[in-house]
């Protein structure tokens, strides 16, 4: 019935979209849905050319960046995919996630995201550790990240990537931009605190 995959997906998909009355949020995960997957390139993939194209406006469309798990995430590869998806995309962040492993727990900052990213995103998810507790330091550095953006929004200057401070500079905290290492030791403080409060619960 469909020339594509990727026509068959849109179709399937708007028809979803509007019989449930166009949600505010509504979620479609491609099936190249990082540029390792993408042949030869995101701004070059038929698959992604029709997707956007065809897709309702209305629809968000998720991406994981580079790779399936992304160490990096950049201004220049977010524009290249807003621009061949004709939507600025959500950000489905694998950074954490240990299903594929379990033998792996990942407990360090969220980091290597450069600044200004906000501007860039629909939205953004994170896929934590399996294991609940063990995402105390991903979700709360991630607040921080957040923050932190919110604070380049306020303050155009700040924005993008020649004017903030790199990711891994330790005067973040003093200019407005995101230092990992501050955000670190801002979320052992917190969680140290929530384990000693938890300790004196009864029954603990």
């Amino acid at each position: 019935v469909f020339p594509s995959l990727a026509q068959a997906q849109a179709s399937v998909a708007n028809e979803v979209y509007q019989e449930l009355g166009q949600p505010s949020v509504f979620l479609f995960c491609p099936t190249e849905y990082c540029s390792s997957l993408c042949s030869p390139s995101p701004s070059q993939s038929c698959y992604l050319q029709t997707i956007g194209q065809e897709l309702l406006p209305g629809i968000g469309v998720i991406w994981t960046g580079p790779k399936v798990v992304s160490q990096e995430l950049s201004a220049v590869l977010l524009e290249e995919v807003e621009a061949v998806l004709r939507r600025r995309p959500i950000i489905w962040d694998n950074l954490y996630a240990n299903d594929y492993d379990c033998r792996r727990v990942f407990l360090g900052p969220y980091m290597g995201r450069a600044p200004g990213l906000m501007s860039r995103l629909h939205g953004l998810l994170l896929n934590p550790n399996c294991e609940l507790q063990a995402n105390f330091i991903p979700i709360h550095t991630l607040g921080t990240w957040f923050q932190s953006e919110l604070g380049s929004c306020a303050h155009p200057d700040h924005a993008g990537t020649e004017a903030v401070a790199a990711l891994g500079d330790s005067q973040g905290a003093q200019d407005g931009s995101y230092s990992p290492q501050e955000a670190l030791e801002l979320a052992l403080h917190d969680w140290v605190a929530e384990i000693n409060q938890q300790a004196l619960e009864p029954g603990r």
